[in-house]
């Protein structure tokens, strides 16, 4: 065969694609953004309006992870099976909680009633002072119940709940939070595989890594909340009681249930111990003031980095940016959740948005232009 032969055999000429596929795939692409964004909206609107069933469901998670945090400690000094340890730590609770409620049912309403008296007769006198320099210190409509502060608890069974009194919802969110903890902290594994099911089986395992992250960062924080907040609780308590205020251990326990809310806790708390120091002169409100602001001073600096070391390494900004925003949707149960929400929000946007999505993780060289 010669140099300049050429195959018999025509080259193969590529076959155009069906004008049905090509029309498919335009209107795919045509329609993907608008059913994107119609999910999204969607699913933003049904978050909003479930939302106070949906924090009660993260506080029974949050419960769920401190009873798994006391069960993984207790392994440490009691080797035992788990569902022991588990068992042994919700005894242990329920026996602090029939304490608490049965020294709370003798001895705290009448303490709670002389505090409040004490606070609505300093409310008072404070509103008659700042209307003698034309103040008014709750507005046109004068002083109103503070029951509107409070977290509207209606949708967690419907309708019927806006029928109910508040401390009786009070009481069902608590024995659905303690109920809720208690499942989850039963079987975590079983729960967290369960939601797995609905994850394509690919992405299982970076879920499954991210999911084990957020339980970590949610067990270092709450168990040194608790701790920060016990501590401010008990010192305050005994400094109070040495200056002589009445009712200084339920002004320790506001302040350190208070304390749980970063930042802005301690700012609430203040005003009770100052509307209850007032009457004592404004010497003693002074230097009650100042060694209270001392003691959250000293926790904040000092206690707080040595307990929560980078557990959750949110801006400060970010933070109160998320409680006031909490707090204006969802009352005070989003005020008291905003700070774990947020923490868990930001490692679920830097694994799978940073890092997955936009492919910037950690150590990676950059893509060459």
């Amino acid at each position: 065969m010669t140099p300049d032969a050429r195959p018999s055999t025509p080259a193969p000429v590529p076959t155009a694609a069906p004008t049905g596929a090509s029309g498919g795939a335009i209107w795919s692409r045509v329609l993907a953004l608008p059913l994107t964004v119609l999910a999204v909206a969607v699913g933003l609107a049904l978050v909003l309006y479930t939302a106070p069933s949906l924090l009660l469901l993260f506080a029974g998670i949050l419960f769920a992870t401190l009873l798994d945090a006391c069960t993984r400690g207790l392994g440490r000094v009691l080797p035992i099976a788990r569902a022991w340890r588990f068992a042994l730590v919700t005894l242990v609770f329920a026996s602090l909680a029939a304490l608490v409620i049965g020294w709370g049912i003798v001895r705290l309403p009448a303490q709670a009633r002389m505090l409040m008296q004490v606070m609505d007769t300093q409310l008072g006198v404070l509103e008659g002072h700042l209307e003698s320099f034309g103040i008014e210190l709750f507005g046109p409509g004068g002083r109103q119940d503070l029951s509107h502060l409070l977290a509207d608890p209606g949708r967690l069974f419907g309708h019927v709940q806006y029928a109910v009194s508040g401390a009786y919802a009070v009481i069902i969110n608590t024995i659905v939070i303690a109920c809720l903890g208690l499942f989850f902290a039963g079987a975590p594994g079983a729960y967290r595989e369960g939601a797995l099911i609905l994850v394509p089986r690919a992405a299982r395992p970076r879920v499954r890594a991210v999911m084990n992250e957020m339980g970590r960062m949610l067990r270092s924080w709450l168990l040194g909340q608790l701790v920060r907040s016990a501590v401010v609780a008990v010192v305050l308590a005994v400094t109070l009681q040495f200056l002589g205020l009445p009712g200084a251990p339920l002004l320790g326990a506001q302040a350190g249930v208070a304390n749980f809310i970063p930042y802005l806790g301690p700012l609430i708390a203040a005003l009770p111990v100052a509307l209850v120091a007032m009457p004592l002169g404004l010497s003693t409100l002074a230097w009650v003031m100042a060694i209270y602001f001392a003691i959250q001073t000293i926790e904040g600096f000092v206690v707080a980095p040595l307990i929560q070391k980078g557990s959750v390494d949110v801006a400060p900004a970010w933070t109160l940016f998320a409680i006031v925003i909490f707090g204006a949707l969802f009352g005070a149960m989003g005020v008291a959740l905003a700070a774990p929400l947020l923490a868990v929000g930001r490692i679920a946007v830097l694994r799978f948005y940073v890092e997955d999505w936009l492919k910037d993780r950690p150590g990676a060289a950059p893509s060459a232009s």
